[in-house]
């Protein structure tokens, strides 16, 4: 049996022990609360602009008769040597809800790594990352993160010709392009307070609705 004395000497610790699982059950509450706000911030394609092949701008053309003769030649040039750069900068709208409504705390995220790979007509053509964090506050609000493209186009669509590949960039990046083609699958970092957080999986990006 434990005397006065023992008792005594317990209680401090009892307090201490307490108190530490209660910081646990907080802690434990904040993170799962932190996680679930991060799992709200949506995405989606917002736009594709500034569309060129071997330096010739896209978007003033309709179809393969808005080319001129030179420009073809240089296309042509190009697809022969298999050298056929096309740049275009991809513009992704990340939203955050987390505006402290609907049951939710108001929660600012920043976006420390967003790896991808981008495809088009469902091939994949090239993959990066973002060249710097991108903060998104919780506002309700979106944020554009602009991303540049660049690959060869002559080696991602060898089979094709070059009438083809005209085609199928005036498809994306002409007069009546659409972003419809174009999907992006990802994995974002955020930083929180518990320290950097990466999606679980994957995640695919379009231009119809928020993922």
């Amino acid at each position: 049996m434990l005397n006065k004395k023992s008792t005594t000497i317990l209680k401090p610790f009892q307090r201490l022990i307490l108190f530490l699982s209660l910081f646990s059950i907080f802690s434990s509450c904040s993170v799962y609360q932190t996680i679930s706000n991060i799992s709200r911030l949506k995405y989606k394609i917002y736009s594709a602009t500034d569309y060129k092949i071997v330096g010739i701008t896209i978007a003033d053309k309709k179809s393969l008769k808005d080319f001129n003769s030179i420009e073809l030649l240089k296309i042509t040039a190009g697809l022969v040597k298999g050298n056929l750069p096309l740049t275009f900068l991809l513009n992704v709208e990340a939203k955050n809800p987390n505006d402290g409504n609907g049951g939710f705390a108001r929660t600012d995220l920043n976006i420390t790594s967003f790896p991808w790979r981008l495809y088009l007509n469902e091939k994949e053509i090239v993959q990066g990352n973002i060249a710097e964090p991108v903060f998104v506050p919780g506002k309700g609000e979106s944020v554009i993160i602009p991303i540049k493209i660049e690959f060869d186009i002559a080696k991602s669509f060898k089979e094709k010709s070059v009438d083809d590949i005209l085609l199928l960039i005036l498809q994306v990046g002409g007069v009546h392009g659409s972003t419809s083609n174009l999907k992006m699958i990802a994995k974002p970092v955020l930083g929180t307070p518990f320290g950097k957080l990466e999606y679980p999986d994957e995640i695919t990006i379009v231009d119809k609705s928020f993922n």
